[in-house]
């Protein structure tokens, strides 16, 4: 773990090396996945074969790369009554909190009485990444598909890494399948981002590539904005914990744990906090907790690497800093915490007070947990049900309200050169 106070000397250059970018933008990443993008652009499934057997070491034939029926209803007859529940509760409060956000069709009058609106339509074809590997993100189907049901996508894409015999964690396959998934495929990484963004002859291209993935999936979607669209930049988690002394160091120094155990190494940390006591405490429990957690040496190497405490002069000081780092998560845990939260405004998802860890937010509280990640929340927000949502705007006059607005359509259709702009609404009223 690496300290910053105020008072440090060196304070300005801890902060700007803190809060400085991850894996977003660096060059061995995005070496290596452009490589990775132009292989499955030339070769198709060829390549997704290939670099599968590199990657996940599972030897696979085009034909087993679609999850069979059989494999699903297997999936089905193994969930227990409790991952059953637990599905179905997370389910229930993703898609409740989905419908509230859900974007509709309006229309009204301009000032030439003409008719102006809105519709908003699912995309018909999306790609849903889920996460596996050492961590098999069952969460994340359903944060994920369940927005794309509820959006009314026809057609919902999955793709999720295998292990070396070619199987998927069969709590993904329920999940999805329960979530409303529609095509799953057993690849993963930069790979698949590609397959669903270029398209081969087994994996139809989408229009949009959803869900969060390591620092190779985000830079894959990054490298590939205007081939396909995406949702937002969501790679190795992150969490800022902005708190004062009525802040409980136990349950601070669990959420910085838990955030830092997803395993890629790329996960970063911050405790910024205007108390020495608890600053000094959240270290000390951090070092007690750690030892009895079965990911420790995962959990360590971000411990080394990316895990700062911070303390600072004032509040206003500690809000500062959260908005120059734009977290994914920022738990506040201070006196008057929701009046305090309002001052961040690019956070990927806020938590409140002593009793809100993030891991609520991670599974089941409602919201997605597919959030902007590296500091990519300055400019992006979090997903949401609209996302899936195609806006398209519509307008219709009639030959009264044509005639009101000719004036000025002639005016700058005179201004930009463009006369056969004036003259397209002009023949129709003379």
């Amino acid at each position: 773990m690496k300290i910053a106070r105020h008072f440090d000397k060196d304070y300005a250059a801890k902060i700007q090396e803190l809060s400085a970018g991850a894996s977003l933008f660096d060059p061995l990443i995005e070496q290596r996945t452009r490589a990775i993008l132009e292989d499955v652009y030339l070769h198709g499934d060829q390549a997704l074969l290939e670099l599968t057997e590199k990657f996940d070491g599972a030897k696979l034939t085009a034909e087993q790369l679609a999850v069979t029926q059989a494999e699903l209803f297997g999936a089905s007859l193994a969930a227990d009554e409790a991952l059953r529940a637990a599905v179905a509760e997370a389910e229930g409060n993703i898609a409740g909190f989905a419908k509230k956000s859900k974007r509709k069709n309006w229309e009204g009058k301009n000032s030439h009485g003409a008719s102006v609106g809105e519709k908003f339509d699912a995309f018909q074809r999306v790609g849903v990444y889920v996460p596996g590997g050492t961590a098999p993100l069952v969460s994340t189907a359903l944060m994920t598909i369940t927005l794309a049901k509820v959006a009314g996508c026809k057609e919902i894409v999955v793709t999720t890494p295998c292990g070396k015999d070619g199987s998927i964690n069969p709590a993904i396959l329920f999940a999805a399948r329960a979530a409303g998934a529609t095509e799953i495929y057993r690849i993963g990484g930069a790979q698949a981002v590609a397959a669903l963004a270029y398209g081969t002859k087994t994996i139809r291209r989408v229009q949009k590539i959803f869900g969060p993935g390591n620092a190779y999936v985000s830079m894959a979607k990054r490298l590939l904005v205007g081939r396909v669209a995406i949702d937002l930049l969501a790679g190795p988690s992150d969490l800022l914990v902005l708190a004062d002394d009525t802040a409980n160091a136990k349950f601070a120094a669990a959420d910085m744990l838990a955030q830092a155990e997803h395993g890629s190494g790329h996960e970063r940390v911050w405790l910024v906090t205007t108390s020495a006591k608890i600053l000094k405490a959240v270290e000390a429990e951090i070092k007690k907790q750690l030892p009895k957690l079965s990911r420790r040496e995962l959990i360590q190497r971000v411990l080394d690497r990316n895990v700062w405490l911070i303390q600072v002069a004032t509040l206003a000081d500690g809000v500062a800093l959260a908005n120059q780092i734009a977290p994914e998560h920022c738990e506040v845990i201070t006196k008057e915490a929701r009046k305090v939260s309002g001052g961040i405004v690019t956070a990927g998802a806020i938590f409140l007070g002593n009793w809100s860890p993030t891991v609520l937010g991670d599974y089941i509280a409602g919201p997605s947990h597919v959030l902007p990640t590296d500091g990519a929340g300055a400019s992006f927000a979090g997903l949401t049900v609209d996302q899936f949502q195609r806006r398209t705007s519509v307008v219709e006059y009639n030959r009264a309200g044509l005639k009101k607005a000719l004036k000025g359509v002639k005016k700058f259709a005179e201004m930009e050169g463009l006369d056969a702009h004036g003259r397209s609404a002009e023949v129709r009223v003379k």
